[in-house]
């Protein structure tokens, strides 16, 4: 990967999110996990132990460690904000057809940069096609925002059959059943699905608002664990403050005794010890859940709200069922409740009936 550097411009700290969640760097191979972190295969191959996420330490189902499902909407927009960062560079840019001269127009179907001359032959060969070609100078004016959501293709959907893919057999309809876009001749030819059958923007819409409705859902449920972290916080500070004065009152009414009794002061001192382990281990396991589960929150409410911003059809029909899913599980979870969680006071009873025996 290519990393940002120690200083990252404005433009950079916005677009952080692209990058991989480990390391902080760009890379080519980002995956995208169940628990909807995106991690680089560097960080996943390096991370110990393996199968589980180096962020929140969700459980990685492949046996290898290394997840299936590549994060397409962010490699997508590191390419676009690579070309974005060349257009508002301070150098020149070449034409990428007679490697001669200056460009001054960027197509954006064929993501290429064009001199004039290049630009009339170009316009005269795609005359049939609706290739979209602007200005440089246009482009330098834009926001990052703008070049991203300009350069959102809405008329990239192919057919998923594999003889049609390479053929640009464009399509209209989409099977829920099989869940995949189809052109007219495969849905002519399959008529057992045809119940199934529905527009594909309008299945594409569904599905952006399905994840924003999930998302809504789990940022008010957000709320609920982070009141149960905050309880527990509150609970591990209390449980410091209690050892801290309970080991102080033993050493004050210990120090009044005769050295016979310094055996009984040790056992006191090693029982609170052993109280405020025990207690802190127990919170502290919670404390990670939490922080875990939180985490894979936070990440689902970036993934979704950078989808909705910058992700193509092609990325939203791809990667929709799996964020879904994972988005799905994150909201059947649910937070501690208050009631069972540890009470620091009743864990050192023992010791204060100890103390006042002597």
């Amino acid at each position: 990967g290519t990393s940002l550097g120690p200083a990252p411009s404005a433009l950079e700290e916005e677009f952080r999110f692209v990058l991989c969640e480990g390391c902080q760097q760009e890379s080519p191979t980002l995956k995208l996990l169940t628990c909807l972190h995106t991690l680089c295969l560097n960080c996943l191959s390096e991370h110990k132990p393996i199968r589980q996420c180096p962020v929140c330490q969700t459980a990685i189902p492949q046996a290898s460690g290394i997840p299936d499902r590549d994060n397409l909407l962010f490699s997508s927009l590191q390419a676009r904000l690579s070309i974005y960062k060349k257009i508002r560079g301070s150098g020149s840019l070449g034409c990428c057809r007679c490697q001669k001269e200056t460009a001054a127009v960027w197509c954006s179907e064929c993501e290429e940069f064009l001199c004039p001359s290049c630009f009339e032959a170009h316009q005269w060969f795609f005359k049939k096609r609706s290739h979209e070609a602007r200005k440089l100078e246009e482009l330098r004016a834009e926001s990052a925002h703008q070049f991203l959501e300009s350069t959102r293709r809405s008329c990239s959907l192919f057919c998923s059959s594999p003889s049609h893919n390479d053929q640009g057999h464009v399509t209209s309809i989409y099977c829920r059943r099989c869940e995949k876009p189809l052109c007219c001749s495969c849905a002519l030819l399959d008529s057992k699905h045809a119940e199934f059958y529905c527009d594909i923007r309008s299945e594409i819409q569904q599905q952006q608002e399905e994840l924003a409705t999930l998302s809504q859902d789990l940022k008010k449920k957000r709320s609920s664990f982070e009141v149960a972290h905050e309880a527990l916080q509150s609970k591990a500070a209390h449980l410091e403050r209690v050892s801290s004065e309970m080991q102080q009152q033993i050493r004050q009414r210990v120090e009044q005794l005769v050295q016979l009794l310094r055996r009984e002061e040790e056992e006191l001192l090693a029982l609170v010890k052993t109280q405020r382990e025990q207690g802190c281990h127990a919170l502290a396991g919670e404390l990670r859940r939490l922080d875990n589960v939180l985490r894979r929150m936070e990440a689902g409410e970036r993934l979704v709200q950078k989808m909705r911003l910058y992700g193509t059809d092609q990325e939203v029909m791809d990667m929709q069922p799996f964020i879904k899913a994972s988005l799905e599980e994150l909201r059947r979870l649910q937070p501690p409740a208050a009631g069972g969680l540890a009470q620091p006071d009743r864990d050192f009873d023992e010791c204060r009936a100890r103390l006042q025996a002597l």
